[in-house]
């Protein structure tokens, strides 16, 4: 029953956005409204666990993803493949990602539950990366991509947090130009899903793949 909620959410979801209510899920189950409360006892609860099972399914894809290139110092490699892969899933799942990186959802504040699921992707996307500079791998940007150490300390240690919650290496210089790329990379997946690209780029696949391959470069990895 609860599977079933969801999947009817998710129509929903997909149909009218945010617009998600739980007398209508019911409606359309033909179930009476006060039958919905015993599983879900709020239109907040219901979101919750819409959002954590998007968060999770599209990490599931991301390790695999990461985990399927064998050559782990193949670096490259494994930027491309997790990169397309969350494009693939969004294109794949539009209402699902539309819940997690579309427009917030009016009077919604979404609980900690929702926090370790959310990184487990950008922790995905990362890991090539951190691993390449564990070992050494990355190589320096060049001007002007090149960035001069930030002088602000409060910034310095928010990128400190982040690289350790990553699992990047202490003093990782590689953390604030990874962030940057991640950005980009849902930056460009939503211009898709979301058609920013109508009428502007039809050879979609060929566009990401360069996208990933400047990111690549941004932050340091080559095919070397």
């Amino acid at each position: 029953m609860i599977a079933e909620i969801k999947r009817v959410a998710l129509v929903h979801l997909e149909r009218d956005g945010s617009a998600l209510s739980l007398r209508g899920v019911a409606r359309d189950m033909k179930m009476v409204s006060s039958a919905i409360y015993r599983y879900f006892p709020s239109r907040d609860e219901l979101l919750t666990a819409l959002i954590i099972d998007a968060y999770t399914s599209l990490a599931d894809a991301a390790d695999a993803a990461d985990g399927n290139v064998d050559r782990r110092e193949a670096y490259l490699a494994r930027w491309f493949s997790v990169g397309h892969t969350i494009r693939n899933w969004a294109l794949a799942h539009p209402a699902e990602y539309a819940l997690i990186y579309g427009s917030p959802i009016p009077g919604y504040k979404a609980p900690m539950d929702t926090v370790p699921p959310a990184a487990r992707t950008l922790i995905a996307l990362g890991r090539c990366i951190a691993e390449a500079e564990a070992a050494g791998k990355i190589r320096e940007p060049e001007a002007p991509i090149a960035m001069p150490p930030t002088e602000n300390a409060e910034y310095a240690a928010e990128l400190r947090a982040a690289a350790e919650a990553l699992g990047f290496v202490e003093g990782s210089q590689a953390i604030e130009p990874f962030l940057s790329a991640a950005t980009h990379v849902y930056g460009a997946v939503n211009f898709e899903v979301f058609g920013r690209l109508n009428n502007a780029i039809d050879q979609r696949n060929e566009w990401f793949d360069r996208q990933l391959r400047q990111l690549a470069a941004m932050v340091g990895i080559t095919p070397r």
